[in-house]
């Protein structure tokens, strides 16, 4: 007979739900985890797993066509195989999700495949006729794709699932929102072949990044091809022949543009339906679920995690505030999450990834409080592991307290910006000042060593600037 009493109860097998369930686990309570689709969600399964798996098929493609370059001959007129490339995407996706059932099984939660709903005060009733009792309930439903009335997705206007397995390459492609999905997915179909529109209604693309790096990034896309409109927005869109007409606002000037497919990756909404919130204190605002610094909300025994509970909506944050929320219920002295310590990554040729605040933020800071900042910039171009890679293309700009040191924010666009930015997450997490991060010894030849550079940039010591 299977249990249905538990110390804790788990609702979603996301990238948050999973880990609080291992966590809950090691902490010996006894753990149910339910999840209506796979686990693994969205993030594994059709997210950030499998988009990797596609761009690194791109970067490999990318490596075979400029292959002369680096003294190897015979690649230079690789092509892509979309078929392999996505059932390899799938594989990929498909051994992870294998691995988190081996990961609940090894741990003693019990999983149930099936939705949840809020049914009174430590109870869920789930969508097979189970009832579950547990002492504490956590809520990590995830997100799903924002939907836009003028693009309804179909056969030719996808979303991100669509976008990730595509049985042609399209001729023609815009993407609509230039923030990390939307970027991504732009760097990939330009890769593949298809000539590429990316555009977004902000000023910018990748609006939240500081905005020189949004720019540089801007003027790289625009280099391998991929047009960019920014203040740009679609009003309507008419299917035809072949493909998709759309009408395009861009500051009030209007005109038509036709493309085979279109990727509609304009921001997502919280899965708040259907769980029975109706009937209890939780807050929900914008589609997410209010939460304090513990990831409680405001019905007792009842907690949220992840993307359901807001902005930034990132895999490592939800995984992170899953510890923490467990850790907090066990009793364990626990620390809220500073926002402003969570690095954010975006896996577009090039990559952009950043932690703390941007230039403009810290400068506005600095002046509520009377203070100033200190800013350093260096290029790959004076790093020899860059050159040697061939990726000397890209900057590292860090910006500092320019009273205390403290580290305020950190900004990276290179090919390999997410395995660096770390660094800087590290340094932050110990309230590492400028000293600190100066008398670190970097080494040589490694790209990290433009991390040390833009340190001391900002207090005037570059040494290979």
């Amino acid at each position: 007979m299977t249990k249905t009493t538990f110390d804790l109860a788990v609702v979603g097998g996301g990238p948050g739900g999973y880990v609080a369930a291992i966590r809950a686990a090691q902490l010996g309570m006894s753990v149910a985890l339910v999840e209506r689709a796979e686990l693994g969600g969205i993030c594994l399964n059709w997210g950030c797993i499998p988009t990797k798996a596609l761009l690194h098929s791109a970067t490999v493609l990318r490596a075979c066509r400029e292959a002369a370059h680096y003294g190897v001959s015979g690649a230079g007129d690789a092509r892509p195989d979309l078929a392999a490339m996505v059932t390899r995407s799938r594989k990929v996706a498909g051994r992870l999700g294998q691995g988190v059932a081996h990961l609940m099984k090894k741990n003693g939660v019990t999983v149930f495949a099936a939705s949840a709903k809020l049914a009174g005060a430590g109870r869920l009733t789930l969508d097979n006729g189970t009832a579950l009792s547990a002492r504490h309930i956590v809520l990590a439903t995830g997100a799903r794709a924002r939907e836009l009335p003028a693009l309804p997705v179909g056969e030719r206007i996808w979303a991100y699932r669509q976008a990730l397995v595509p049985t042609e390459i399209p001729k023609s492609l815009l993407v609509v929102g230039a923030g990390a999905i939307g970027a991504e997915f732009a760097s990939f179909y330009r890769a593949v072949g298809a000539e590429v529109t990316l555009i977004d209604m902000t000023a910018e693309i990748l609006p939240q990044e500081d905005a020189e790096i949004s720019a540089l990034a801007r003027k790289s896309f625009e280099k391998q091809g991929i047009r960019v409109m920014t203040q740009c927005a679609v009003t309507s869109s008419s299917l035809t022949a072949s493909g998709v007409k759309v009408v395009l606002d861009q500051q009030g000037k209007r005109s038509e543009l036709e493309v085979d497919r279109v990727i509609v990756a304009a921001g997502i909404v919280g899965n708040v339906e259907n769980l029975g919130l109706e009937q209890t204190r939780v807050k929900v605002e914008k589609t997410h679920i209010v939460t304090d610094g513990h990831c409680r909300t405001g019905e007792p025994g009842v907690y949220a995690i992840g993307d359901v509970a807001g902005a930034p909506w990132l895999a490592h944050k939800a995984s992170h505030e899953a510890v923490l929320c467990v850790e907090a219920i066990a009793g364990k002295p626990v620390h809220p999450i500073d926002p402003l310590r969570i690095p954010a990554c975006t896996y577009s040729y090039p990559q952009v990834a950043s932690i703390g605040m941007s230039e403009a933020r810290a400068r506005e800071h600095a002046a509520k409080t009377g203070g100033d900042v200190r800013v350093g910039k260096f290029t790959f171009a004076g790093n020899g592991k860059a050159i040697a890679m061939g990726e000397d293309q890209g900057q590292v700009k860090t910006v500092f307290d320019a009273k205390s040191g403290e580290l305020l924010g950190a900004h990276i666009i290179h090919p390999e910006a997410s395995e660096l930015i770390t660094g800087y997450g590290v340094a932050a997490s110990l309230e590492a000042t400028e000293e600190d991060l100066m008398h670190t010894v970097f080494a040589h030849p490694t790209l990290s060593e433009t991390l040390h550079e833009s340190v001391l940039s900002a207090f005037g010591r570059a040494l290979h600037a």
